[in-house]
C-alpha cells in the first residue's frame, strides 16, 4: 500500500512540475511576443514594462546599452525595424529565470538608412511578480 502510494505521489509531482514547465514557457514566449511587438512599433511603454531597470542589452557590432539606450535607440528610429521575426526560437527555464535563443531577423529602416539584419540572439529573462522581465541580451554573428 505504501509503494502504491508513493507512485501515485511521484506521478502527481512530475504532472505538477511539468504543468509548471510548460506554463512557464509559454508565458516567457508572450514575453518575448510582447518584446518583438514593441520594438517592430516603437512603443515606448511597453518596452519600458518589458525590461528591467538592469537591462544590459549587446549588440553584435559590441555595442552595449543600458534599459533607457535600448529604448530610446528605438524609439528615436536609430533602430528602426520594418519587419521582424524571431525564428528557430528555443526556451530554457530554471527557476525564475529563462534562456531564449533565437534567430534575430528583420528589414531595418535606422533614420532613413533601409537594411537587412539577419543575427543570434541570446535572452535572459527573469520572473518578477509573475512577469517575465528582459535582464540582458546578448547579439552575435552567424556563421556564413
Amino acid at each position: 500500500m505504501n509503494k502504491l502510494l508513493s507512485i501515485l505521489l511521484l506521478i502527481v509531482l512530475s504532472i505538477g512540475s511539468s504543468y509548471a514547465a510548460n506554463s512557464n514557457q509559454s508565458t516567457v514566449e508572450q514575453a518575448v511576443e510582447t518584446m518583438r511587438l514593441a520594438m517592430l512599433s516603437a512603443d515606448k511603454a511597453q518596452l519600458e514594462h518589458v525590461a528591467l531597470p538592469s537591462l544590459t542589452y549587446g549588440h553584435s557590432s559590441a555595442v552595449i546599452e543600458n534599459k533607457a539606450e535600448f529604448v530610446d535607440a528605438i524609439v528615436s528610429g536609430r533602430s528602426g525595424f520594418t519587419t521582424l521575426q524571431f525564428q528557430d526560437q528555443s526556451i530554457i527555464t530554471e527557476g525564475d529565470t529563462a534562456i531564449v535563443r533565437h534567430v534575430f531577423a528583420a528589414d531595418t529602416n535606422n533614420s532613413g538608412k533601409i537594411g537587412k539584419v539577419k543575427i543570434g540572439v541570446m535572452l535572459v529573462f527573469k520572473k518578477v511578480d509573475n512577469d517575465w522581465k528582459l535582464l540582458a541580451r546578448q547579439a552575435y554573428k552567424l556563421p556564413q
